[in-house]
């Protein structure tokens, strides 16, 4: 209900329309059909998966009746280490934020809610008096929600940790090993790299994004996915 309420008032603030469409009776159809097929429920990631997919073809299907594009609502940090559902949140024509890191998406918003910006918020049309963003949205914790209580820290480290790690691999060209040896956690670098590697399937059907740095997953990053030895890939600092 929180969330919900808070997406209600950003729409609000935005200026936009704002639609809730009820998932429950879909996800009970999909769990009786794949109940006989499994000989039990979904669960896990199982059933979080087939959450963010109902809602991905909602919203397609949405999109496709008004004529519009869908955004993927995919940030940097969670491309990079595939926090993030195939068909499901990744659904989209263009990931508009997919190259700011989360910590990005943070000070962006807190810029945007700033007087530093009110003659960008003019010229495009948005309210130049007061926040855009929803403070509650702000201050409470990262979370996919696809099950209660359900944190992005349960998960992964805390973004403020992940996303130095993440730019020095990606935008640095930095290997695992150069990371360790200035200092960094030797077990937290190695995961990281592991997410990282993991997740270029995911990566490589992701929509594309609209690139503000110096090195966007797509063309500035190929990584071969079908690999099974990460040292091979380690001279090359992560892609090229």
């Amino acid at each position: 209900p929180g969330s919900i309420a808070d997406a209600q008032a950003l729409a609000r603030l935005l200026g936009m329309a704002a639609v809730t469409v009820p998932i429950t009776p879909l996800m009970d159809t999909f769990v009786q059909s794949l109940r006989p097929a499994l000989g039990k429920d979904p669960d896990g990631v199982t059933a979080e998966n087939l959450q963010s997919r109902i809602r991905g073809t909602l919203l397609m299907a949405m999109a496709n009746q008004e004529g519009h594009l869908l955004l993927s609502t995919g940030n940097k940090s969670e491309l990079a280490v595939g926090y993030c559902t195939l068909y499901g949140d990744m659904n989209g024509g263009l990931a508009v934020i997919g190259d700011l890191y989360k910590t990005d998406v943070y000070r962006l918003c807190h810029w945007l809610n700033g007087p530093t910006a009110q003659q960008q918020r003019r010229a495009v049309g948005l309210p130049t008096r007061g926040p855009l963003i929803p403070e509650a949205i702000l201050s409470k914790p990262p979370s996919a929600e696809l099950h209660p209580n359900q944190k992005d820290s349960d998960s992964l480290p805390d973004y403020a940790i992940l996303d130095p790690i993440l730019k020095q691999l990606v935008e640095q060209h930095h290997t695992p090993d150069q990371l360790i040896a200035a200092g960094d956690d030797p077990a937290l670098v190695q995961s990281i790299w592991s997410l990282l590697r993991r997740a270029g399937v995911k990566r490589r059907q992701a929509p594309p994004v609209l690139k503000v740095s110096g090195r966007a997953f797509g063309t500035g990053w190929r990584m071969p996915i079908a690999t099974k030895r990460s040292e091979v890939l380690r001279p090359l600092g992560g892609g090229g």
